[in-house]
């Protein structure tokens, strides 16, 4: 089993340019990056299937990049890196990496890593439990139990997700639902309660937080919301 889409995050052009042509006829869609930077500012960073990570990186360094999708995707993560320090592999796998392979490494070696990877990704997906939405004492609450105490905005937010069904919500329905549908209502205001309401689930749960930006649309859910 390999992913549909990944994106390989190497500031060796060489390297990345055969693996990526490589992996591409293996059926994946790949997004280079050579700065660990340009991912983060892209509005679709977050939505790949499955990351390959160098660690030193122009930019956020490899370890700390994993950290940061661990906060915002349960994809698998494989991590390709010369760097050989005895600590290394305890660092990246603490972080949140699935796998370590040192270079150098045979393409043949990380397509086998990545099928093994995404196989356990996938399975891991499928047993996750339901983020119930608890309207009575404005909670959301995570399948891991932690609660998550909602403002009546987060409520608003956190209804519209119910609502969808796990489909994109749009920024005009967000603020319509938020009140804020007047031109004296920019995005930026829409943006701060998202960001809000993502933290406030950063703070309560160490669990990836779903709630993602949806390029050109809005936002979606990404987990199995239901009414407590």
């Amino acid at each position: 089993m390999l992913p549909q889409t990944l994106a390989l995050v190497d500031d060796d052009l060489e390297f990345s340019e055969f693996l990526a042509l490589d992996l591409r006829a293996r059926g994946l869609e790949v997004k280079v990056y050579a700065d660990s930077s340009d991912l983060l500012a892209d509005p679709d960073g977050f939505r790949f299937d499955f990351y390959i990570l160098d660690l030193s990186l122009p930019g956020v360094d490899g370890v700390e990049l994993i950290r940061i999708l661990r906060r915002r995707s349960t994809a698998g993560v494989l991590v390709v890196s010369g760097r050989l320090a005895p600590d290394v592999f305890e660092a990246v796998i603490t972080a949140g990496a699935d796998m370590y392979l040192a270079k150098p490494v045979g393409f043949d070696q990380v397509a086998l890593a990545v099928r093994a990877v995404q196989r356990r990704a996938v399975a891991a997906r499928e047993q996750v439990q339901s983020w119930r939405l608890d309207r009575r004492a404005s909670e959301l609450i995570a399948p891991d139990g932690a609660k998550v105490s909602l403002s009546a905005s987060d409520l608003a937010v956190m209804e519209c997700f119910l609502e969808a069904g796990g489909e994109p919500v749009t920024r005009e329905t967000l603020r319509q639902r938020l009140g804020r549908d007047s031109p004296d209502h920019p995005d930026n205001l829409l943006h701060a309660t998202i960001y809000r309401l993502r933290r406030r689930i950063e703070r309560a749960t160490p669990m990836v937080v779903p709630l993602q930006s949806q390029s050109r649309v809005g936002y979606v859910f990404r987990g199995t919301l239901a009414v407590a």
